[in-house]
């Protein structure tokens, strides 16, 4: 009875926790043939009404064991509201001599969130927010990157 209703609960609770609702918002953009060409600048724009709460903005990046880089160099362009596109070229590290690939993996495959802003910020103006992601490696087109995006939550 114990092991019936234990097991009938955690399966309960793994459904609800699977069915949470992403923060605000997540998208990401495929990269075709798994070669990320520099031309290719996917864009993902969101909306933020909430100005008096703050974000935490993350880089998602997804590849498989393959890739020939223990990092990536990116130009990202964020927009905000009215105002022009700013550029900050982002160097992310994906691996290190001790722990390897420092993403999430399954099989050959490896997902980095990877934090854009060191701390929580806060979208002072509401409307549409724009952000693309341009690849900047040397290596052009880039090999083995399944895709790349963006992730928006709220800081509770």
């Amino acid at each position: 009875m114990f092991k019936t209703a234990f097991i009938t609960f955690m399966a309960g609770s793994m459904l609800l926790v699977s069915c949470a609702k992403i923060n605000v918002y997540e998208k990401n953009a495929a990269i075709s043939n798994l070669s990320w060409e520099g031309s290719f600048k996917p864009s993902f724009t969101f909306n933020i009404q909430d100005t008096s709460s703050y974000y935490n903005i993350f880089l998602i990046i997804r590849h498989t064991d393959a890739y020939n880089y223990n990092n990536i160099w990116l130009n990202v362009f964020t927009k905000a509201p009215g105002d022009k596109a700013q550029k900050q070229q982002l160097p992310v590290q994906l691996a290190n001599n001790k722990k390897g690939w420092l993403g999430t993996g399954m099989d050959d495959i490896f997902e980095h969130r990877i934090l854009i802003t060191r701390e929580p910020v806060q979208l002072r103006k509401a409307g549409d927010y724009t952000f693309t992601l341009q690849q900047i490696m040397r290596e052009d087109p880039l090999q083995h990157v399944l895709n790349v995006g963006v992730r928006v939550e709220r800081v509770n």
